[in-house]
């Protein structure tokens, strides 16, 4: 059986890990067992904060649609909002909404207004 050499691999998987490493500080960049372990670890935190990142985001536009809906009517907030449009029978998602506040006011103020009125048929019903 012939010998394998394995250097040309070893040295092609070490290249992968350095590139990846690029831009680590100190010998996590240059030095292959320090830049595996930082590897591996900014990809946990890469995975961890793809999650986040739709939070966050997700946050933001709640923030902002709430912001939007006490501009209009101080006496409606977020929450009686989304219950509105939900009694309304609206079913847009906050990202929309949210866009909604920012580049279309006229038409936020008509999801407003359907969500105010929605609210006064149930409370006197």
């Amino acid at each position: 059986m012939a010998r394998v050499k394995r250097g040309v691999t070893a040295h092609a998987k070490h290249k992968k890990v350095l590139e990846a490493a690029k831009g680590f500080y100190g010998r996590r960049k240059n030095t292959i067992r320090t830049a595996k372990a930082a590897v591996d670890k900014s990809m946990q935190y890469a995975y961890r904060d793809r999650k986040v990142k739709k939070r966050n985001f997700r946050a933001l536009w709640i923030q902002r649609i709430n912001a939007a809906v006490r501009e209009l009517d101080w006496n409606l907030n977020y929450s009686r909002f989304i219950d509105g449009l939900t009694k309304a029978g609206i079913a847009v998602d906050r990202k929309v909404m949210s866009d909604l506040a920012i580049s279309q006011p006229e038409a936020f103020k008509a999801l407003v207004d359907a969500a105010k009125a929605a609210l006064a048929n149930t409370a006197s019903a």
